[in-house]
Parts: C-alpha cells; structure tokens; sequence
C-alpha cells in the first residue's frame, strides 16, 4: 500500500543571505502591515520602509558581518526540515518546503511548489511556538495572498502555535541542563529567558504572544525542577512605540545590582540562531553584562534539529492530519 503524499510548509521570517541583502530584507520586513500599521499606513507605508531600511541598514550590515556576513536561518531551516522528512518517512511520502516571511525563499517559491506538487495532504506549520499578529499571522496571511491551489488540492492542516508542547518544553528543559554544566555551581545560574519583543498596541488588540511566553517559562521552569532564580524580559525593540518590558538591557543593567552575577541567557521564542541570538545577546548583550558587573556569562543554544524539537514538530503534523490540530482562533 502506497504511502500518502504529504507536504509541509515550515514557516519562518528569514534572513539577508549576504550583505547586499541586508536593505531589500529590512525593507520587506517594513513593509509589513502587520509590522507597521497606523492610520494612512498603505499609502505612507512603502516611503517609510525604504527611508527606514536605507537608515538602518549600514548597522544591522555591520552585525551580520560579526556573525559571518549572513543570516544562518535558512541553512538551519532546511536542516530542520530534512530531519522532519526522516521523522515522518515511515509514515508518508512526505516533502517539507520552507516559506520565509522577508527574504528568500519566500512563500511565493513554496506555494508554487507545492502547487505544482501531487499531494494527498498538507499542513501549514509555522515555527514560531509562541502566536503573535506579527509571526504567525502575517505569515499565514501572507501564504493565503500568494497560494492558488490545483482544483483537486487538499484543504490545509493549520498548526497555529505549539508552545506547551510537551517534546517541545522537554528539548528546551534539556538545553537548559546542558548549558548550566558551563557553571562550576550549576545551583547559582541565574536564568534570563529572553523573548522577541512586541508592541504594546498589538497586546491591546488581543495578541496573545505575551501570556503564550509567559506559559511557555512557567512549564520549562516546573518540568525542569531547578531552584535558581529567574527572569523574563524582551529583546529586539525597533523604532518609538511602546514594547514589552522590561527590556533585555534593563534586566542586565539591574541583576548584577542585586548580587546576580552568574547569568545563563534562555532565548526563549527562537528555535534557529539568528541575529537576535548569535549578536543581540552573544555579543551586544554579553558585552552590556560584563561592563555591568556580571562575572558569567552564557547563552543557551536555540533548539535547532534537536532529537526532541524534530519529535514535537512531527507530532504536531501527525496530530494535526489526525483530527487534533492545535488549531486556535486569534482575531487580529
């Protein structure tokens, strides 16, 4: 008996690819409703993301280079993926394309190959555990823009978020115990869990990507067991609104005041090093802690294609062509 043709399209926001790409990414993630949004915003938006990223673009420019010249995202996707297509291989024929938000490939490559793809199933599967209007949806929106299935193609699986997954929080428990072998005193790590920020104004209309994190901390910090002390603050705050506090600079600026000098940064919403990993915390931040008074410092290893992650997002597919889609509504 033939195996069911499958496909699954992991979303993420991607990455400049090299430096030139650096201006026309910031200026797609810019352009955004679901980033920049205000009143008149269609008509002043397109202007405003090419004045912001052309201003931008020269310092984020110099912090890809600190890390390499590009974004390692997509490299670490199409790894995340192949793992998932072993995963699920002894049950499907089974095909994972990637849809990257900002940068290529983006979800106009994958929607016309999986349109062109024979498929008996297909699940929309997000990588981002926490929902937001500013990952989630506007990914989702933005595949609904661009994908015209076949007349005979199956009606998508909708994996919305996965943020108590239970493989999910056991891979994040199990980075955490590795990183706190790199203290002498496992017992005195301070944890900061560090999460993407978000506007202020998008929690007032109902984003529920806040409680989604706070939940998130919550069930690592009791599957985990540990007594050490704990934080959550938000990182990656751009332009004048209101964001999430408190900040990840605040929380170093204030830790070592209170005697907290051993700290292991967790980055909580980020399932793939980045630029908010790789620099924002493991050299901005690093830097910022150490000049503060803070004598240790360490950052715990996004998830990656780790065994436990691969385990989550294949029960999440499974579960989802099963019946039992995590599948919530958010109005935005």
């Amino acid at each position: 008996m033939s195996k069911k043709r499958l496909g699954v399209v992991l979303f993420q926001l991607g990455g400049p690819d090299s430096s030139e790409a650096v201006e026309p990414f910031l200026y797609n993630l810019f352009c955004d409703p679901d980033i920049i949004n205000f009143p008149g915003a269609f008509l002043a938006r397109r202007p405003l993301a090419r004045y912001i990223s052309r201003r931008r673009a020269g310092v984020v420019r110099e912090h890809y280079d600190a890390i390499g010249g590009h974004s390692p995202i997509r490299q670490l996707t199409e790894r995340q993926a192949r793992r998932l297509e072993q995963a699920l291989a002894p049950d499907f024929d089974v095909r994972c394309s990637i849809a990257m938000r900002y940068w290529h490939p983006l979800t106009q490559e994958a929607a016309e190959a999986v349109r062109t793809s024979d498929l008996d199933a297909l699940v929309l599967l997000p990588l981002y555990p926490q929902y937001s209007f500013a990952t989630t949806l506007s990914s989702l929106k933005e595949w609904k823009r661009v994908y015209r299935p076949a007349a005979a193609a199956p009606e998508p699986v909708v994996i919305e978020e996965f943020h108590l997954h239970p493989q999910y929080i056991k891979g994040l428990v199990g980075r955490i115990n590795t990183a706190l072998t790199h203290f002498d005193d496992p017992s005195k790590a301070y944890l900061v869990f560090s999460a993407h920020g978000l506007p202020l104004i998008l929690i007032a209309r109902g984003d529920p990507y806040q409680r989604h994190v706070e939940e998130t901390v919550s069930a690592v910090m009791a599957r985990g067991g540990w007594r050490n002390g704990h934080t959550l603050c938000y990182q990656s705050r751009v332009g004048r609104q209101k964001w999430l506090e408190p900040s990840l600079t605040q929380t170093l600026e204030r830790l070592p005041r209170e005697g907290k000098k051993q700290l292991l940064v967790i980055p909580i919403s980020f399932v793939t090093e980045h630029i908010e990993t790789l620099h924002e915390i493991n050299i901005e931040a690093r830097e910022h802690a150490l000049a503060a008074g803070v004598e240790k410092f360490e950052m715990m290893p996004a998830l990656g294609d780790a065994p436990d992650f691969i385990s989550a997002l294949a029960s999440l597919v499974r579960s989802g062509l099963g019946g039992g889609s995590p599948k919530v509504a958010h109005a935005p």
